[in-house]
């Protein structure tokens, strides 16, 4: 077999390919030209900064989207979550606390300051942001000079006043009246305590402090208090205001804390309702 006749080019063969070979070259040079030869794209520095404004400021929008907003409000209704917003700190937002608890209301900037004992710094940022109505300003002259103060056994029994009872109240309409009978008739036997009225909507701090005035639970309902440090998630949902979610961050706490000590503890437990402590504390018992 003649293998020379495989592997030997015709003279017009060996310039087609000397041809092929200097056209891929001169394509090769035109691409490397061209490639390396693009023109710069020219970039105004004005209109780059004038984009960073642009993305600055929506994310300044973002921001303060994200952040409470702040209305007045009358620092008597303050709880842990509003004095917070505010910037108070724990101990100060307790102050409020206790004095509202004693059935004193707060009627001046200068008043809110002594009891809380804020800074003068945090206090006027909150200045614009407090409210007081008239009627706190003269809470304390009404008492004293037109009602009688009733005793304990003077007062009518909460849990067996009727709604027409209820509604010689100042504030108690024929819709509240029947709304807390039946609030109260949720309960075998009825509310364990005065403290029971704030879960029934519509009442206002004022009118409850009318209701307590007239009335009380002199007979309250009898119930066993569940030890909060053995409680188990069933027993803990059936307290008033806890869920199973709820139940399961107080048992989560519990275990790390190696049992609560006192009730503040118990307001750090995610997503606890501190506004609803005391309703709670009937149910429940430290030990």
């Amino acid at each position: 077999m003649n293998l020379k006749s495989h592997v030997t080019f015709s003279k017009q063969q060996r310039h087609g390919i000397f041809l092929l070979l200097v056209i891929i070259a001169v394509l090769q040079v035109v691409y490397f030209y061209l490639r390396f030869s693009e023109p710069e794209i020219p970039v105004k520095s004005a209109v780059i900064a004038s984009l960073e404004r642009e993305v600055d400021s929506l994310k300044r929008i973002e921001l303060n989207n994200r952040t409470p907003k702040l209305y007045p409000v009358n620092p008597n209704y303050f709880n842990d979550y509003r004095g917070s917003l505010f910037g108070m700190s724990n101990e100060e937002i307790d102050r409020l606390l206790a004095f509202r608890k004693e059935g004193k209301w707060i009627n001046s900037v200068a008043q809110f300051q002594s009891v809380t004992q804020v800074s003068d710094a945090l206090l006027d940022s909150i200045i614009p942001y407090l409210k007081f109505p008239e009627w706190t300003k003269n809470q304390k002259a009404t008492v004293s000079s037109t009602e009688k103060i009733l005793t304990f056994a003077q007062k009518g029994d909460l849990n067996t006043a009727t709604a027409k009872e209820l509604r010689v109240i100042s504030g108690v309409g024929p819709v509240l009246s029947d709304r807390i009978i039946k609030y109260r008739n949720r309960f075998v036997d009825g509310f364990i305590s005065d403290i029971q009225l704030q879960d029934v909507y519509g009442l206002t701090p004022e009118t409850i402090s009318n209701i307590k005035k007239e009335f009380t639970v002199k007979s309250p309902r009898k119930i066993n208090r569940i030890n909060i440090n053995t409680a188990s998630i069933d027993d803990l949902v059936t307290v008033q205001h806890i869920d199973y979610p709820l139940a399961h961050n107080i048992i989560e706490e519990r275990t790390l804390r190696e049992g609560f000590k006192s009730w503040d503890e118990l307001k750090k437990v995610k997503g606890f309702p501190a506004d609803k402590i005391e309703i709670i504390q009937l149910y429940l018992q430290i030990e």
